[in-house]
């Protein structure tokens, strides 16, 4: 604990570094890879929309020993030829969904499960969802999302400055984009909560990133005044001394949602407790990276266009410059001093002569 509290008071204080600014070009390197495997699992695999989204009818059997083979044989029985998915949830439990089907076909499907699995027709939890309603739930989803990125970048706007909000919008995105594909590669569905997981995930990245930030703002109020440090330099200090604190936050709220992930669904089976924990898990995770790797970088980059922080730049530089000039000259004058001490010996006295 000693060491940990040590580093970070090294890091704060500008002994102890990681260039973040400086070796931007490895984190976006990183970051591509990640965006391009996610655009390949969209392209190959798609997201699995739930039934809130596209319509369609969902059955819920519970029973003891319940099996995924006899609920599709039972499926079959019917006459359903579209899309069926079967999955076990837990140890009693099996969840079928289908496309959108007719009070008729979902009333003979539910009449062949009870006949199939052994139970009565009540005890199975019917939900079916017309393709209106899906399209509404789509669209209402898609207007939220949009609404909360407009009214951040405008909050982060006025809050700080305009290149701030460019720069956390990027980084939002960033995960937003790399979660989806993660979705669309384990194959999950993408359900109402889901998308709650999703607004989540946008809260928590700008909150970290906003701390981020209000560091670099402190560094850099009065950075062109005292020209003892670039732009580049200054918010790469802010991250430094907001590195611990964001990993210790980080893990303290990665800890109950991978509870919640590995144990919650992992072992109880709540299907929506599965969907809300896997946005959150990546969500966060990519938010904190993001914060550190991605906005931070970013924001460098656009403020040192500027012409003021170029001339800064240049002054930090030439700045830089002098002082070296100074130490050598000051070091090369303390040699030639000690030179010449070394060459001065011990005078030598003249010798008196004896009284006779």
């Amino acid at each position: 604990m000693s060491s940990r509290s040590s580093l970070g008071g090294r890091l704060y204080r500008g002994e102890t570094s990681v260039d973040f600014i400086g070796k931007r070009r490895r984190w976006y390197g990183i970051s591509g890879l990640l965006i391009i495997a996610s655009i390949g699992a969209l392209s190959i695999q798609g997201l699995h929309l739930g039934i809130e989204f596209k319509g369609g009818s969902s059955y819920i059997v519970t029973k003891a020993g319940v099996s995924v083979a006899d609920a599709q044989s039972a499926v079959t029985s019917v006459g359903i030829t579209g899309e069926t998915i079967i999955q076990k949830i837990g140890s009693q439990k099996v969840r079928i969904q289908t496309g959108a089907v007719t009070s008729a076909q979902s009333n003979g499907i539910q009449d062949a499960l009870a006949s199939k699995l052994g139970v009565s027709v009540d005890s199975i939890d019917t939900q079916i969802v017309g393709p209106s309603w899906g399209k509404e739930i789509t669209r209402k989803a898609l207007y939220g999302l949009f609404g909360f990125l407009l009214v951040v970048m405008l909050y982060l706007a006025m809050a700080f400055e305009p290149k701030m909000a460019i720069a956390a919008i990027v980084a939002v995105i960033h995960d937003v984009f790399i979660t989806v594909g993660i979705y669309a590669l384990v194959g999950f569905d993408v359900t109402p909560a889901t998308v709650i997981g999703f607004l989540t995930i946008l809260g928590y990245s700008l909150y970290d990133t906003v701390v981020v930030f209000d560091k670099v703002r402190e560094n850099t109020r009065t950075i062109t005044a005292t020209s003892k440090s670039t732009y580049s330099q200054a918010a790469n200090l802010a991250v430094n001394q907001t590195l611990v604190r964001s990993f210790n936050t980080s893990l303290i709220a990665l800890l109950p949602v991978a509870s919640i992930l590995f144990v919650g669904a992992g072992l109880l089976g709540a299907g929506t407790l599965k969907d809300l924990s896997l946005a959150l898990f990546i969500g966060l995770a990519t938010g904190t990276y993001s914060s550190i790797f991605i906005a931070t970088p970013i924001l460098a980059v656009l403020r040192e266009r500027e012409p003021a922080m170029q001339a800064l730049a240049k002054r930090v530089g030439a700045r830089s410059g002098a002082s070296v000039v100074a130490t050598q000259s000051s070091s090369i004058q303390g040699g030639a001093t000690t030179a010449v001490k070394e060459r001065r010996g011990p005078r030598n006295q003249p010798k008196r002569k004896g009284r006779k």
